[in-house]
């Protein structure tokens, strides 16, 4: 049986500049998975949002981060997560990470690579900057 080690043995892919820190793609099984690690800067807060399509688990490797998310109440709760603390965010979760300290995680989820529906307003909350929502047809799938 021939293998393709580049298949194999995979190479890390920059994923371009983020004002946030580093997005590393790590792996990539086309349709399946993809697998990242983060760089988050102390201070930096993504958007509140949840996924149409993505489901999402990460690790925290290290440092400090703040998890907001919609309870089930439907209020904004919060919850800290340190190094070896681990998370799942399946679609339609609402949630905002914000960084204490530097931190680095590793990301795995389904490959939907602009998914996100963005949702300050719904809470009351000024728009953040950051990336806008999309729509459910301009979601990139690899």
């Amino acid at each position: 049986m021939s293998v393709d080690l580049s298949k194999i043995f995979l190479s890390p892919e920059d994923m371009g500049p983020r004002d946030w820190g580093t997005e590393t793609l790590l792996a990539l099984v086309p349709n399946k998975y993809s697998m990242k690690r983060l760089f988050v800067k102390a201070g930096s807060k993504g958007g509140l949002q949840y996924h149409q399509l993505k489901d999402e688990c990460g690790v925290m490797i290290s440092g400090e981060m703040i998890i907001r998310y919609k309870d089930e109440n439907g209020e904004l709760a919060e919850r800290i997560v340190k190094a070896g603390d681990s998370f799942h965010f399946p679609p339609g979760f609402i949630h905002q990470e914000e960084a204490i300290t530097d931190c680095v995680l590793i990301e795995a989820s389904t490959p939907h690579f602009n998914d996100r529906v963005r949702v300050e307003e719904e809470f009351g909350l000024p728009k953040g900057e950051g990336l806008p929502s999309t729509k459910r047809d301009e979601i990139i799938t690899r």
